[in-house]
């Protein structure tokens, strides 16, 4: 089996001064970088915030890595120690060095990261991948975290035309000039081309081949696994699925979770309503 890494050494200086220029303008404050060995390479993390508590532990979404969540470190870090993680596999200044074929594998690394990090009761907040690696480690590492937060998460649908058309028109809209950009967002239902830096830096990633997984579908059996308080938060426009319907689901099947659709969101979800997953975070990890 092949692993995520960039097409040549070229490709990887220029996405990795990209990733640091862009790190050096987003990120909030101080923080620490970790480069945590595992089985499955050597896995970046950074941490922020307070000292003591159960930390806050960010899971971005495909292609992405912690920077994703830079608008919504500064407030998370006043209340948790928040370690926001770039994903092993993803473009990233993470190094995967062994294959990871499945949930099961997947689970397994980011169970060797909490260990690595000491991160015990660790609150998991996982966006789109992020939420479906963390509903992963819950499936197969039970009781080893507080919570989960899962945004618009990825394991509840086949990824059909619609969503890969959706992620066509945001390449495209996300290189158009800048003033149509705000209108193009709107149509397509996806405020993440707004985020200019982060676009960029996708850009840069063009040289990364990715070699992860694709999620399949969770069954009820791996949904009657969920033990630890879990809230789902669903993009009422995803492209992704139909929230209702995967509302209705959860519903059925873990009627201790909590689940929300949120009105103006699609998958996009971190961007396209901050307000609202900013209170949905701070309530899920008792700030």
């Amino acid at each position: 089996m092949r692993i995520s890494e960039f097409r040549n050494d070229r490709a990887r200086q220029r996405f990795l001064a990209a990733y640091e220029q862009t790190l050096a303008e987003l990120w909030p404050g101080p923080r620490t970088a970790i480069d945590l060995p595992t089985s499955f390479g050597t896995t970046r993390v950074y941490r922020t915030g307070q000292q003591d508590g159960a930390p806050v532990v960010l899971l971005p979404g495909s292609g992405g890595n912690a920077l994703m969540w830079h608008g919504y470190v500064e407030l998370l870090a006043r209340h948790r120690p928040v370690l926001a993680v770039d994903t092993v596999g993803e473009p990233g200044a993470s190094v995967q060095s062994a294959p990871i074929a499945d949930g099961r594998d997947g689970a397994a690394w980011l169970d060797e990261v909490l260990t690595g990090l000491d991160a015990t009761d660790a609150h998991l907040v996982g966006c789109s991948y992020g939420g479906w690696l963390a509903l992963c480690h819950e499936i197969h590492h039970p009781g080893r975290t507080a919570s989960l937060t899962l945004l618009d998460p990825a394991g509840f649908s086949g990824f059909g035309p619609r969503f890969y058309a959706w992620l066509i028109a945001g390449a495209l809209a996300s290189a158009a000039p800048r003033p149509l950009r705000p209108g193009l967002a709107r149509l397509i239902g996806n405020s993440a081309i707004l985020e200019t830096r982060l676009m960029g830096l996708m850009r840069a990633s063009t040289g990364f081949r990715r070699a992860l997984p694709v999620p399949p579908v969770f069954s009820d059996q791996d949904l009657d696994r969920l033990r630890v308080p879990a809230l789902f938060l669903l993009g009422a426009r995803s492209a992704m699925h139909d929230s209702h319907a995967v509302a209705e689901r959860l519903g059925r099947l873990v009627p201790a979770a909590r689940v929300a659709v949120v009105p103006g969101a699609g998958h996009a979800l971190t961007s396209d309503r901050p307000d609202v997953v900013a209170d949905h975070l701070l309530e899920a990890i008792g700030a």
